[in-house]
């Protein structure tokens, strides 16, 4: 009797509604594991229709279309002599549900629908599909006609339940279940379920990746066990990027690695595992089963010669760093390229940096003969034999900066700018915006009769604010201009995407002009803190030489937007803010992911920062916070698309749900906190 099995796992680029592309993804991934020796492939939550479908689940097209998808699945030759489990939505009882179907030689062995749904932050799991919360429960589930007439079946097993073949028997997982404290693996392991398998649609976030390692050697160290872990990969038409780290686990180690970043729409993960290791595993524990439902089928992982077949041996798991997965994690689908307004300072350097990182994993990609890429990018470029010599001179091609100067920009910053893209290769221009605020400040005053000066010259509060974004502005509209036709003024086709450089930290109070240059298509550095940015531009000065980042680092942040005093920046970031980006970003922690209203927020603030601030300073920053919050918290609902990076983004579109109009003098919950530092003092 055999001993050892072969099983695949994979990371796929799956897309919201593509089916054709999806099922192409597929039996790729299908074809790869078994001529890599795997008897058992499992893909990534929902891979037939994608994961990312949202209210489209609840279109009779998404269900029609994801079986007729299974039908052609079940049809290829390619699905022939290997158990697939594949992700895809299903009806029972007029009740919708996310599944796995399992299937082998034409024939589908098991539907298991997700028991635990994932329905927080970024997921509205809850929103389009009921749990199946009948522990231990299987029902007969009528096959459609179309798939009837494939698999002869008129009903197969659907719920709780595993597959149990010759020498092993498989239980199922899917995503969010493995984080759940009532995990399935736990019952499973007890009732002797070797080969768990978890199928994901897991996005990334800075700093998580360590999260899922450690969960899946945690399932397997408790009972022991083989775990097999798939995840999408890419975008799938949303903000989030899915990050693969697709892996196969035995009893607490990890025995084979998938890519974490990868331009690779398809990449399969095998491994050779000893069953007979689970089995002397767990010769010394305590079980006590509640039986699963098994679903028997006349099928063998194992050969009987698979002796002297080596089983793959613990690995180091290498965890990227967070300012490496900043470079990584952001692949766009665009037009003819990028415009970026570069103003010379830490934000928008990162969003540059980011394209220029992207140009660097491109050329690797097409060195290592990856065609589809070098497709994408003669596709992009507009010239069929064009072949990248260098990332910069990828860079030439598809990426152009502008840096926008007025009567308040220094010649310090237009200088880093102007470095920074000799450094990376864009195609860069020098506007100056002055002509275009005149003009817009004349048409005001040929109305009104009345022109309004800076704070500097004897202006008011609020005619200095309406000055800086009326410059923020122009910006924005001069940007979308650019963009469209500055391929067009040199003779070449098409147009370009405009990329934001607005942080999540300056999102949390709002420090950006409502449809200034932060209104752009695409905002890459959205969801990521200033702390990380930083980080990343030091990263990028050691592995990539920019060393125009040296100065951009050095310099303190700055709008630019008010008169200069002597030739020189006095304005900053963190003065107008009244607070410091690092100070920021502890707040938007504790706002979001410690859920802190304002007097949680000043409890444990006046602990945190005690060896700094008194308690009157700590309630000061707070309700400061709370003022500029509430103000502006109107910006959210306008807010570029931008990578989600960051668990404290407040991004509304999706992940933060809070209101937008607020009693902005927060009067009740003020109160709290002055009668607490009245206390105090």
């Amino acid at each position: 009797m055999g001993r050892k099995v072969t099983l695949a796992t994979c990371s796929l680029n799956q897309w919201s509604l593509d089916f054709e592309g999806n099922l192409d993804r597929i039996l790729k991934s299908v074809e790869i594991a078994k001529t890599q020796g795997a008897k058992y492939r499992l893909g990534p939550e929902l891979e037939i229709c994608g994961y990312g479908c949202a209210d489209h689940f609840y279109e009779s097209d998404t269900l029609l279309h994801s079986f007729q998808v299974l039908r052609m699945l079940l049809e290829s030759p390619i699905t022939q002599d290997i158990i697939c489990d594949v992700g895809m939505p299903v009806m029972h009882h007029n009740v919708r549900y996310n599944c796995r179907v399992l299937f082998l030689n034409r024939k589908i062995l098991l539907i298991r629908p997700k028991m635990l749904m994932a329905n927080h932050g970024n997921y509205r799991e809850l929103r389009w599909f009921s749990p199946w919360n009948q522990l231990r429960k299987v029902e007969e589930y009528f096959l459609p006609r179309m798939i009837q007439e494939v698999t002869g079946q008129e009903t197969v097993p659907f719920g709780d339940c595993v597959l149990s073949t010759k020498d092993t028997c498989i239980g199922t997982e899917m995503c969010a279940e493995l984080w759940n404290p009532r995990s399935p693996h736990i019952q499973l392991g007890l009732d002797g379920v070797e080969i768990f398998t978890n199928s994901s649609a897991s996005h990334h976030e800075l700093r998580k990746a360590d999260q899922r390692v450690n969960l899946v050697k945690s399932a397997t160290t408790k009972s022991g066990g083989i775990y097999l872990y798939a995840n999408q990969r890419g975008c799938d038409g949303d903000r989030v990027y899915y990050d693969g780290c697709a892996m196969v686990a035995i009893n607490g180690d990890i025995v084979a690695q998938g890519a974490q970043f990868s331009l690779n729409d398809v990449e399969v993960i095998t491994a050779t595992v000893d069953l007979e290791d689970v089995r002397s595993y767990r010769g010394e524990l305590c079980h006590e089963p509640k039986p699963c439902h098994r679903v028997k089928v006349d099928f063998s992982l194992s050969t009987d010669d698979d002796i002297y077949l080596p089983a793959h041996q613990p690995i180091t798991w290498l965890f990227h760093t967070a300012h490496f997965g900043d470079c990584d994690g952001c692949h766009f689908v665009f037009q003819a390229g990028f415009l970026l307004p570069l103003s010379g300072g830490v934000d928008s350097s990162s969003t540059a940096c980011i394209v220029n990182s992207m140009c660097v994993l491109l050329c690797q990609a097409i060195e290592d003969n990856n065609s589809q890429v070098l497709e994408d990018v003669r596709r992009v470029v507009g010239e069929q034999s064009y072949y990248p010599q260098s990332p910069r001179d990828l860079c030439g091609h598809i990426f152009t900066t502008c840096y926008m100067a007025s009567e308040n920009s220094s010649s310090d910053t237009c200088n880093r700018a102007k470095d920074l893209s000799n450094q990376i290769g864009s195609t860069h221009i020098n506007i100056n915006i002055d002509i275009a605020v005149k003009g817009i400040l004349g048409i005001f005053s040929a109305v009104t009769g009345r022109w309004p000066q800076f704070q500097a010259n004897g202006g008011s509060q609020r005619e200095n604010l309406a000055l800086q974004n009326i410059q923020a502005r122009v910006r924005m509209l001069l940007a979308y201009l650019f963009a469209q036709l500055s391929l067009w003024a040199r003779g070449k086709p098409g147009g370009l995407l405009v990329l934001g450089s607005a942080n999540v930290d300056e999102s949390l109070t709002g420090y950006f002009t409502k449809y200034d240059c932060s209104s752009a298509d695409i905002n890459p550095i959205g969801g990521i803190s200033k702390t990380d940015l930083k980080s990343f531009l030091l990263y990028c000065v050691e592995h990539f030489q920019l060393t125009a980042l040296r100065g951009i680092l050095a310099a303190p942040p700055t709008a630019e937007l008010e008169p200069l005093t002597d030739g020189q920046v006095s304005q900053t970031d963190e003065a107008d803010m009244g607070m410091t980006y690092s100070e920021l970003s502890v707040i938007g922690r504790l706002r979001k992911i410690s859920k802190c209203g304002p007097f949680s927020m000043f409890c444990k603030l006046i602990h945190m920062w005690k060896d700094a601030l008194s308690p009157t300073e700590v309630a000061q920053k707070v309700k400061h916070f709370f003022r500029m919050y509430s103000i502006n918290r109107h910006k959210m609902t306008t807010v570029t698309p931008s990578y989600h990076a960051e668990s404290y983004s407040p991004d509304d579109n999706r992940f933060d749900l809070r209101p937008f109009l607020y009693n902005t003098r927060w009067t009740w919950q003020f109160r709290c906190i002055d009668n607490q530092v009245t206390i105090k003092t």
